[in-house]
């Protein structure tokens, strides 16, 4: 899945795409107050935009892949610590495939478990981010955003129909999933 920034100048989107897409376009607007990208996450991102079109693409590129260590490096597991009680140990070491496949499965299935909330979590967080940053001093946003948190969906459209429209359509776009099942 691609990445999707998005390039504000004051109240106007005025580019969706890549990141090297978005780069370019704050670059023809550098100098001009008011430029803010915002990353996948409602976030506010700032780029290097020095040098020319070719310098920024060779910037932004991403990384080249690194040899990987030792393990399972074709699915890609990382080694990290785990810090746990004994009787912790004490009962992964009983299950069938050791400690490390007892874990992936607990893991597993707790991220099944909590897939739908965390989804509506991070919908609410991205489009909360994303308004303070860009209209925290737009009329009712502390109303819009206690509407936004609380799933109700009818007062938060009612809440920011008066917003710019580029404003008020980015921030449906991060709210998408804000209005399911928490």
């Amino acid at each position: 899945m691609d990445e999707v920034f998005v390039v504000f100048h004051g109240p106007t989107r005025v580019a969706v795409g890549s990141r090297l897409d978005a780069a370019l376009a704050a670059q023809r607007l550098v100098g001009e107050a008011g430029v803010l990208i915002f990353d996948p996450a409602g976030r506010s991102v700032d780029f290097d935009l020095s040098g020319g079109p070719d310098v920024l693409a060779a910037r932004l590129a991403p990384p080249a892949e690194t040899p990987r260590g030792r393990g399972r490096p074709k699915l890609g597991v990382v080694a990290r610590e785990v810090t746990l009680l004994p009787r912790h140990w004490d009962w992964l070491a009983t299950q069938p495939g050791g400690a490390s496949v007892a874990l992936r499965k607990l893991v597993e299935a707790a991220r099944r478990a909590s897939e739908g909330p965390d989804r509506v979590r991070a919908a609410r967080e991205a489009a909360y981010r994303f308004a303070s940053a860009i209209g925290g001093d737009l009329p009712a946003f502390e109303e819009a955003m206690r509407a936004l948190f609380a799933g109700d969906d009818a007062a938060f459209e009612a809440r920011i129909q008066a917003w710019p429209g580029d404003i008020a359509a980015q921030l449906r776009t991060y709210a998408a999933e804000a209005f399911g099942e928490a």
